[in-house]
């Protein structure tokens, strides 16, 4: 795995509260669902959320908690003989956020770590040619190879590299559709990308098994990119949407300006925002988006959480407050 000291050393200090991390790696794990409990319970313990998903193909998942949980759950991994040194050298991102990023800690049991269902495509025995960050603008300024960008229309369209086709897949399961448009014989050399470098791997292996003789792809994704190629050098135009809610980074992994609409959960910049809806579900007036509107102005106002654990405590409180004052009202009636 990444040196946690090593990565950290690029990050802006003592601006942030909470340490993020963003882990996979493909590996062999026909034990993940005994695996499971023992990962969540390692991660609530320490107050750790966010969501991993195991699967007999891997590890993948991105959680937050302080600077001191997360570096405990990376030693975890590394020492527990529950993992028996299997996550070792696997892709391992930090960065930072002001506030906790997500609502819950969640571990699912999935059957592919990024969904593609394509089992030819084996990152495990077969894959394309891993890039540095430091690397990545000589690859693609390079006029014979091809970019691709293998995320979602909606990343796409809040930042990309320059020169980078877009398939337009709503979900990665339509990357195949988009291969099948391609010709070898024309694009000899293909450069793919992603956020944080797993759905490229994934991309690169099933091109191979293709017919693509040359594929290569962004090792530690867009993220890795932003934290160690400087700004001034950057081929990356825009915002890297992030799921979780910072909603996207910057250089630096700083925290961009990205919002989400609080209805279809599009990411959006501020100026195409109309109030907290983007401008299709604002003409459209999705039914309850009002309500859910007013019910989040409502928490905001009172300082409490509107989902999430946080929101669960608030709403336990505000029940046994409750049954106090009735049962109050019922001794002195």
């Amino acid at each position: 795995m990444s040196e946690p000291a090593e990565i950290a050393a690029n990050l802006p200090e003592g601006v942030n509260r909470f340490k993020v991390l963003a882990l996979y790696k493909f590996v062999a794990l026909p034990d993940a669902e005994a695996l499971k409990p023992e990962l969540a319970l390692f991660c609530c313990a320490r107050k750790i959320r966010g969501t991993f998903i195991l699967a007999p193909e891997g590890i993948n998942g991105t959680v937050a908690g302080t600077p001191e949980a997360i570096d405990a759950l990376m030693a975890w991994f590394a020492q527990s003989p529950l993992w028996a040194g299997r996550l070792d050298g696997a892709e391992a991102k930090f960065s930072g956020a002001d506030a906790m990023p997500f609502l819950r800690m969640k571990v699912r049991l999935k059957p592919e770590i990024v969904t593609l269902r394509a089992p030819e495509a084996d990152p495990s025995k077969v894959v394309g040619n891993y890039v540095e960050a430091r690397d990545w603008n000589r690859l693609i300024d390079r006029n014979d190879v091809t970019v691709i960008d293998t995320r979602n229309d909606y990343e796409v369209k809040l930042g990309t590299f320059a020169r980078a086709l877009d398939p337009a897949t709503a979900s990665f399961t339509e990357f195949k559709d988009y291969v099948a448009t391609l010709d070898p014989a024309k694009h000899p050399k293909v450069a793919m990308f992603c956020t944080g470098g797993i759905r490229c791997e994934k991309a690169s292996a099933y091109m191979l098994t293709q017919g693509f003789r040359e594929v290569f792809h962004l090792k530690g994704g867009i993220l890795r990119y932003l934290e160690v190629v400087p700004e001034t050098e950057s081929r990356f135009a825009g915002e890297c949407f992030v799921f979780d809610e910072r909603v996207s980074v910057t250089h630096g992994l700083v925290e961009g300006e990205a919002v989400l609409c609080r209805a279809c959960r599009t990411p959006m910049l501020p100026h195409e925002a109309v109030g907290n809806l983007c401008a299709n579900c604002a003409d459209a007036a999705p039914e309850g988006a009002a309500e859910r509107e007013r019910q989040m102005e409502l928490a905001q106002s009172r300082g409490d959480a509107h989902l999430g654990d946080d929101a669960a405590e608030v709403a336990a409180r505000n029940k046994a407050r409750k049954l106090e004052l009735k049962e109050r009202s019922r001794a002195k009636g």
